[in-house]
This record gives C-alpha cells, structure tokens and sequence, in this order.
C-alpha cells in the first residue's frame, strides 16, 4: 500500500515514547493513524527514533475494518523499487494486481512476497463478491528494504498459501514463521537478508519468549494486551527491545502478537513516497519514470493510477 503523501528521508512523526517498567524495551512506538482514501490504518513504521527495525522499514497495521455492502478497499496502481512488500491477513482478502501480470487473491495466513527490485507497480483492491456481502478487513501491511546488492533485481512476485508456513506450538502460543527464521523454523519466503517475522497467538496467561537470534527485535501487538516486565502494551503499539535482551512476554487475555526484526541493512535508506532506496539519485529517478509513464502498467487495472505527488 502506498504513503498517502511524500514523507522525504524521514517524515516528521509524533516522538515514540521511552520504555518504563518494561524490562528489556529500549523503545515504544504508538501508532499513527492515517487516511488511505477512506480507509484508515494505524502507522507503526518508520519512526522518529527509531526508521527501521531488522530490514522492515514501512510498517501499517490495517484495521479491523468493517465496511457497508458495495464499499470495498481501493489502492490504485502504483509503483515501489528497491524493497519487497510482505502482505499478510489475519481477516478478509485482497486483490493483488502488477505490472508483470500476476492477479491473485490473498486470503488470511497466507503471505503475498512481491518483489519491487528495479521497478514494479501493483494495485489492491477488494473482489466484486467481497463488495457485495460487505467487506471485513484486519491485516498488515510492511515493506522490507533490499540489500544494495539486490536493490535493481528483477521485479517478482510469489503467493505463499498458509498451509506452506511453519507452525509450531508452545505453552500456549500458536506460531506461524512468516518470512526468515525463527524458534529453529525458516519461512519458504525468499528474503534476502536476516529476517524475524513471526504471527504468535497467545491465549489468556501464556508466556512466550522472544527469539533470540536477531540482533534486532520488535513486538507489535495485533489483538489484545500483553506484559513485558510492568509494561502493559495494547493493540496498535509496538515495543522495540534492547540488543541481545532475554525478553518474555505475557498474554493479558487472548492475544496476537507480531514479532518483527532481523539484521540492520548495509547503509543508510531513503525513503520517499513509494520508493525506498540507498540512492537519493535513484529515488529521483523513479520519480520522473512514473511520471513520465514509463513504469509498465498493472495489467487488468490500467485506467487509474495514484499521480506522483507535487510537493
């Protein structure tokens, strides 16, 4: 999904809070909510204070989201280089339409791995029968910034089915390993630097450790309340822990957690409006190509776009 308006290197955001109380927590991030044209969702990522966790560098948590009967979600074409977008459902589905041809559905658990790379541009939108019963969505939304090696890659996109990923329980925690490696498992998705990426549910009193194999973690909460330490943390918030920190959570009720992180990228990363990239030259580059129309179009949804913004 796209930035509703050119955030430059770094938007101004509200400050992310220090931690208190919660033993192992360096940071935490409040949500922002933003209007995606009709559609609100609560911005995690980036952040003053902290602009990239592991190799996630674009973080919307989308919904829950009910909407009346011939609504439906509407993010025309538009483009991204040099990062891969990871869309995951925990309720509803979306269409995802690009410019290489691909048009598929994705539904809950499974992950939707696109690849930007030297240029894609892609749409999403809710199905004709979505609209027609009325539309329930509940997901997230994160873009993961390219090594510099990989940053002009071929654009590619690949439709992971939930029956796929790894999954695995304890003490009360259900645990799916959406892209990279985590608790002994490694995710099919083919990331191309270190990645934590995990879907946990927890029920009411379950205690659950962190993976430790990263040197950079995040916990945003989906669903529910959690403790870290004396730290109490609601749904929409995210927790960046401390490097090397043994941290465990506990579930205050039912709860879902996403777990979030990896190892920090080669260099800096810009970022401005859709595009992500190690280059400001670059970026400016793809600025006057989608302009200009030289992006290929997104096959079965070529008569809207999202123009570049002026400012």
């Amino acid at each position: 999904m796209p930035f509703e308006k050119p955030p430059g290197v770094l938007p101004t955001l509200e400050p992310a809070t220090e931690a208190g109380g919660g033993l192992g927590i360096a940071l935490v991030i409040d949500p922002r909510p933003r209007d995606l044209g009709g559609f609100f969702v609560r911005r995690v990522l980036p952040a003053a204070g902290n602009r990239m966790i592991g190799p996630f560098i674009f973080l919307d948590h989308m919904g829950p989201a009910l909407m009346e009967q011939g609504a439906g979600l509407d993010v025309r074409p538009h483009p991204h280089i040099a990062l891969a977008t990871v869309t995951y459902l925990f309720e509803g589905e979306i269409v995802h339409r690009d410019s290489l041809g691909n048009q598929r559905p994705i539904q809950p658990g499974d992950v939707n791995w696109m690849l930007a790379g030297k240029g894609i541009a892609h749409s999403e939108r809710s199905s004709p029968e979505q609209r027609a019963r009325g539309v329930r969505l509940h997901g997230i939304q994160s873009w993961v910034a390219l090594p510099t090696a990989h940053e002009e890659d071929a654009p590619a996109f690949v439709h992971h089915p939930a029956a796929t990923l790894p999954r695995m329980k304890r003490d009360g925690a259900e645990l799916t390993v959406i892209a990279g490696t985590a608790y002994g498992a490694e995710s099919p998705v083919g990331v191309l630097s270190p990645t934590l990426y995990v879907d946990a549910r927890l029920e009411s009193g379950a205690r659950l450790e962190v993976d430790g194999t990263h040197p950079q973690r995040a916990v945003h909460v989906a669903e529910g309340w959690i403790q870290i330490g004396a730290r109490r943390l609601g749904a929409g918030v995210m927790a960046v822990l401390r490097p090397g920190a043994e941290v465990v959570l506990t579930a205050d009720g039912p709860a879902r957690v996403m777990l979030v992180g990896g190892a920090a990228l080669d260099g800096e990363r810009h970022i401005w409006w859709n595009f992500v990239s190690s280059s400001r030259e670059r970026i400016e580059r793809a600025k006057d190509d989608w302009k200009a129309g030289r992006f290929a179009r997104v096959a079965g949804d070529e008569r809207e776009f999202i123009p570049l913004p002026e400012t």
